[in-house]
Formats: C-alpha cells, structure tokens, sequence
C-alpha cells in the first residue's frame, strides 16, 4: 500500500522536525537572508572585475539543483544583450569558448564534478572564470589557479536545492556587471524582501487553512498535476516547480510554458486522466469495482503560475482555466503580483519550494533524502571507480 498524505501532520512542529532532517523548511525561510549575505560576499570577491572584461559569449555551467541557477540567468539575459549566453551541465563547453568568453560555474558544494571538469575546461581555455561554491572547495581551487573570481557562499545548512538564491545573486550581479541586465544591488535587496514576504506567509507557523503553499501540497497530493507557467520567466518557474514537486516532493509533474504549450496541456483536458475518464474511474464512477478495473488514477489537476501584474496579453492564462474548469479539471492558482519579471518569478519558486516540501512532509518522507538516489549516487560512484 502507497503513502497515505495527513494533511494534519503539516501543523504538527512535532512531525515536521521529526521528519526534516536537515531544517530544510529553515533553509528555505532563509533565502532572503542568502541573497543579502551574497551580495557582500559577492562585492568582497571582486566581482566587478567583470565590468572590464567585455565578453563575446557567456556560458554557465550548473547540474543538479544549480541547474536553476542556470535557466535564471538565460532568462535574465534573454533579449536584454547581443551577448549569445548558453548554459551547460556536462560534458564539454561549447566549441566557440575561449579566451573572449565568460564562463559561469555554480556548484553549492563546489565538488560537483561536471561543473568543476566544466571549470578546468574553461581555465584551459583561457576563458575569464567565475565560480560560485562553498570557500575552500575543489571548486574555488580552480578558480584561484585561473586567476579567476570565486564568490564563496556560506550556507552548509543548505542543500543546492535550498540555497539557490544564494547560488543565483552572484550569477545576477554579473549579468548586471557584464551589462547583460539590468540587476543592481537595490533591485536584489528587492527580491529578498519578496523572499522574505512569502516565506512568512507560507511558513511552518500559518496554519493549512491560510497557508498557499500547504493547501497546494494537499491539493497536489491527490491528483495527477501539470504545471503551466505564465509571463516572462515562466518558462524558469514551471521547470523548477516540477523539479522540485519531483525530487523533493516525490511527485513526478509534467510541466509547460504558455504560449507554446498551451495546446499540449488542454488536449489532457479529454484524456485518460480527465474527470470521468480515470481507470476505475475513481470518485466519478460509484460502480467501479478496484478488484476487477484496478486502482483508480489520481485525477488531473492544473497548476497555473499565473501573472497577475496587471499588463496586456495575459487573456491565454485565463483562458486556459476557463476550459479547464468547463471540462471539470481540478485548477490550483498561484498568483504573483510584483512589478518585475524577476520579482514575480521569486515569489512562485518560493511558494512551490515550500509546497514541494510539505508535499513530502505530508507523505511522511524526509524531503532531504531519498534512499534511491542514495543507490543512484552509489552506482555512480562504483562506475567512476572502475573507469
């Protein structure tokens, strides 16, 4: 028998820190403290070098939960600079980087090894380094034989999935740096006050039936979610909601972009997973039989990242839920009313970071561990070994 989710168990303090581990609801209530403490480590490090350097192309290179990091920082650039900006998580660099280039290095623990053979890479190159990782690290290491610029960000009791607004404030002020976006400390000091705002509304302290973010994972926790992001950096905000939904929260989540996806997503809307059409037929059939037609199917629900600013060209969102409503799918709102792209984007990945982990809480799993990716991780080790 699967996990059963008690959603009672989300105001238990008791529970919750009998089951997180490693604070990993404190980590994520202090990302907004992260970005103020980087952004000093990040001007102590010499990070406006950059302003200087007058790149031809910039590569950033990130895996795991600094992926993020990576997809942040495209779409910060994206039409805002002539400079081509690419991101890599393994293998080799892009053909074209050399000694004009920047390449960006993420890694929380600064031993990631695709990253740091990333890294040595662009230091054999002659390309200008940035690395962002803990001090003292393989990483960091690296860096200073490259005569490059290492922002050190402290925050052990982080995992990279926690921490990436530590990870990202240094990867945002040298975009600004390099002229890539318009990013300066005022505009961070914003966004951390953004983090801080939803994290004291989606905290462990509010209570389910006024917290966004655990009504969201009780909601996930009986249906089959696709995500859909809306506005500039949805595309960044559905990703990370559904990789987190996924290795947090052990929810595997389609997830889409609007305008592209919205095809893909309402076609579902008829499918197998659709009201009434489920296997057994759940709910919607008092006459299923769970011996004879199987297990009911969690049914559809759509998690809309919606935009709510204000500007033109929204009309697809709300389109999208009135269809979904019409044809009985169960819509989960998350709304963000900031006045920036970049603001907005930091209130959906703080809210659905919270509902990633209370959706594991709820089950009863620790969201800092897995025991299969500690086989994953295991498996790795012992083939590296043996190459």
């Amino acid at each position: 028998m699967g996990a059963v989710f008690e959603e009672s168990r989300l105001d238990d303090e008791g529970a919750l820190a009998s089951l997180d581990s490693t604070d990993t609801l404190r980590a994520l209530a202090g990302a907004g403290a992260q970005v103020r403490r980087t952004i000093a480590a990040a001007s102590e490090a010499g990070l406006d070098r950059l302003r200087e350097v007058g790149p031809r192309g910039v590569v950033v290179a990130a895996a795991g939960g600094s992926v993020a990091v990576a997809d942040i920082f495209e779409a910060v650039s994206r039409g805002a600079s002539a400079l081509p900006v690419q991101s890599c998580s393994s293998g080799s660099l892009p053909g074209w980087v050399g000694a004009l280039d920047v390449v960006l290095a993420v890694s929380q623990s600064g031993r990631a090894a695709g990253t740091l053979a990333l890294a040595a890479e662009a230091a054999r190159r002659g390309a200008f380094l940035v690395t962002v990782g803990a001090a003292d690290s393989p990483l960091a290491d690296v860096c200073a034989r490259a005569h490059g610029v290492h922002v050190p960000i402290a925050v052990t009791e982080a995992s990279s999935r926690t921490s990436v607004w530590a990870q990202a404030t240094p990867a945002l002020l040298a975009a600004d740096a390099m002229g890539i976006a318009a990013l300066d400390n005022e505009t961070l000091i914003d966004l951390a006050d953004v983090l801080d705002r939803t994290a004291s509304e989606v905290g462990p302290s509010s209570e389910s039936f006024t917290n966004p973010a655990k009504l969201l994972a009780t909601e996930l926790s009986e249906s089959t979610p696709i995500v859909l992001g809306e506005g500039a950096f949805g595309d960044v905000t559905a990703r990370r909601a559904a990789a987190m939904f996924g290795r947090t929260g052990r929810v595997p989540v389609a997830h889409g972009c609007l305008p592209d996806a919205a095809s893909q997503i309402v076609a579902c809307f008829d499918g197998p997973l659709a009201p009434g059409q489920s296997n057994g037929g759940g709910s919607d059939d008092i006459f299923a039989d769970p011996f004879l037609d199987g297990p009911s199917r969690p049914p559809l629900r759509l998690v809309m990242l919606r935009d709510t600013s204000g500007g033109a060209g929204h009309g697809l969102a709300d389109t999208i839920v009135s269809v979904a409503q019409d044809a009985g799918v169960r819509v989960s709102l998350v709304d963000a009313a900031a006045p920036e792209p970049l603001l907005r984007l930091a209130h959906h990945v703080a809210l659905t970071d919270f509902a990633a982990t209370y959706l594991a809480l709820g089950f009863g799993f620790d969201p800092a561990t897995s025991p299969h990716v500690r086989l994953l991780r295991g498996a790795r080790e012992v083939r590296g070994a043996e190459g």
